[in-house]
């Protein structure tokens, strides 16, 4: 599986690709999939970076927890 984050909107799930920025798995709402990849192309670094960390050491890191639309933080 190529570099990826998931990403979830109430029961939706799905896995995008961090360098095409492209839905490998799972469906979201088109308003709430344009949100993911809006946020992950401004954190496309980030989520490099964590990906390649997470290779090297087994573990990944929680980015940003959003309980709503308006309600995005970093943990």
């Amino acid at each position: 599986m190529p570099p990826h984050f998931h990403a979830k909107y109430g029961d939706k799930e799905v896995l995008v690709s961090i360098k095409e920025l492209e839905v490998l798995e799972g469906e979201m709402q088109s308003k709430q999939l344009k949100m993911v990849l809006g946020w992950a192309a401004f954190h496309q670094t980030e989520l490099m970076e964590n990906w390649e960390l997470a290779v090297k050491i087994k573990t990944c890191f929680l980015l940003i927890h959003c309980d709503k639309e308006s309600e995005c933080r970093t943990p």
